[in-house]
């Protein structure tokens, strides 16, 4: 299995994956401090929800590392402000909210140490965070895999791999299992325009580890779906209300209606993280909406009249009536969603 490493914290300077590279070449952004984090959530150096709440944590930990040799009571206001940028790096994503308030409660509980000392703890709590974040992952692998059939046909939309994730991957992870467990399995991957993260992400982790994939327009899904060319939609979550209501990559409702129609099982993948236990429904969940050129231009050539207006959202969210199950590393969450979700929040 070829191990990526989504990101790594060492001397004090978070090292990522430059996602906006891939797959033309493989470089490496050097974050070193909480700015340059949160510049790399915002422009999509690292994206997926569980991958900018590691980021967003070790973005903490270098605003505390900064701050380190003021005063305490200077610290802890600075420290503040920085987490409160770093909380509104993107909007969509509940795993950066959730991952800066596990780092606000370790501020809270050791105020009253030296910054130092509270620098070590959040960089404890950060790793907790990411290595927390694998395992998941890979637990939530071995449940999914229960669903996936013999020599099974999966279609996934956008990137829910290790890309996405501190490492292993959601939707992918579930597609690493049955792969390395011996199902002779077969993977579609949507290019997921605008910015194509099927494409350049997906088939680039599918391809290194030799899954089989075939890469297909987005418009391609309908056919294969109504064509009985799918037996199982795996895809990943950015946030999932109280009901089950789901936002993730725009596409994947339209993917949702068709699995519905067509009686196919459609799957979200996701940490318990990923999971807003204070909204009731999709209502509630705020869409990103990106820049106009990612749809006008192509690699800064533009493809689109001078002056189109555009609407460009960066998310859609898919109705609990249209989802089989949600994939977690506590077990596959079904129907009542709003009864069974509620449970995990009691527990």
């Amino acid at each position: 299995m070829t191990e990526i490493k989504t990101m790594e914290f060492k001397d004090d300077i978070l090292y990522l994956i430059d996602q906006r590279k891939l797959p033309i070449s493989y470089e490496v952004f050097e974050c070193k401090d909480y700015r340059d984090v949160d510049f790399a959530i915002r422009d999509m150096v690292v994206r997926g929800a569980p991958a900018i709440g590691a980021a967003a944590a070790y973005g903490v930990v270098l605003a505390a590392r900064e701050l380190v040799y003021k005063g305490k009571d200077e610290f802890l206001l600075e420290l503040d402000k920085a987490m409160d940028i770093l909380n509104k790096a993107r909007p969509t994503a509940v795993n950066l909210m959730w991952a800066i308030k596990r780092m606000r409660q370790v501020v809270e509980e050791y105020k009253g140490l030296p910054p130092e000392e509270i620098y070590e703890k959040l960089k404890e709590e950060a790793d907790n965070i990411y290595e927390e974040d694998i395992n998941t992952n890979k637990t939530i692998g071995k449940i999914g895999n229960t669903i996936v059939p013999e020599k099974a046909t999966i279609l996934t939309h956008c990137n829910a791999g290790a890309l996405a994730t501190a490492g292993f991957g959601t939707a992918l992870g579930v597609i690493r299992e049955a792969f390395y467990s011996g199902k002779d399995i077969r993977v579609y991957a949507d290019e997921t325009r605008p910015r194509c993260q099927g494409s350049r992400l997906t088939a680039w982790e599918l391809k290194m580890e030799g899954i089989p994939v075939k890469l297909i327009a987005d418009s391609v899904a309908a056919t294969l779906i109504r064509d009985g060319k799918i037996d199982v939609i795996l895809v990943g979550a950015d946030r999932i209300a109280l009901n089950g209501d789901t936002a993730n990559k725009i596409g994947t409702f339209m993917l949702s209606v068709l699995a519905r129609t067509y009686n196919v099982p459609f799957y979200i993948v996701a940490p318990i993280s990923t999971i807003d236990f204070d909204i009731k429904s999709g209502d509630e969940i705020v869409i990103e909406e990106r820049s106009s050129e990612e749809l006008t231009h192509i690699e800064g050539i533009r493809i689109a009249p001078e002056g189109i207006e555009v609407y460009n959202p960066a998310f859609d969210v898919t109705p609990h009536e249209n989802i089989t199950g949600i994939i977690t590393e506590k077990g596959i969450i079904r129907p009542p969603y709003m009864e069974n979700i509620s449970r995990l929040k009691e527990a």
